[in-house]
């Protein structure tokens, strides 16, 4: 009897076919909501639960094998390596004798890095100076420690049993001069 039970038992909407679908279309609003309150309640059994699997055969494509397929220059630094390249970034000469292309192709040949410095606790002068001084102090010397240990806001020792002990001596004074 519980097999013929869990045979016509309703789990999940692909045992309905169609029927939601056309409820939906021919706007049998009762019907829809019928089908639905029929259907398990528990999300797991749901169909797009049970779903097959299919494996990516496709190799993943990374940026050097894009780079070599488009035939594009190796990706531009995010900083400069060593002082010889700032000489790069002098295209004052070509912007003012209005050699734009030259320029454009010259970037597009051999990328300038996008920046000088590639360090991201960096704080730029200006911005560190707009801070407090506690700000300026704590920066300074986290640049001097490096460690994560010695980054890390020190707890103050705290004497909490001789600290009880005194709030306890001066309710005794307190009561005693009172009294």
């Amino acid at each position: 009897m519980i097999d013929v039970v869990e045979d016509n038992l309703l789990i999940h909407e692909l045992q309905l076919g169609e029927q939601l679908g056309k409820c939906v279309h021919s706007e049998r609003r009762s019907d829809f909501s019928l089908m639905l309150a029929m259907l398990t309640q528990d999300v797991r059994e749901h169909s797009q639960f049970f779903v097959p699997q299919t494996e990516n055969t496709q190799a993943e494509i990374d940026d050097l094998a894009l780079r070599k397929s488009f035939n594009l220059p190796d990706k531009p630094a995010l900083a400069i390596s060593s002082t010889d390249e700032i000489l790069g970034f002098n295209q004052a000469e070509l912007i003012g004798d209005n050699r734009l292309n030259e320029l454009h192709l010259l970037n597009a040949l051999r990328p300038n890095p996008l920046g000088f410095r590639d360090n991201k606790h960096h704080i730029q002068t200006d911005v560190m100076n707009n801070t407090s001084l506690f700000c300026q102090t704590k920066y300074q010397t986290s640049q001097q420690t490096k460690t994560p240990d010695e980054l890390i806001n020190k707890r103050l020792n705290f004497d909490a049993k001789g600290w009880l002990n005194t709030v306890q001596e001066s309710m005794v004074q307190h009561t005693a001069i009172q009294a």
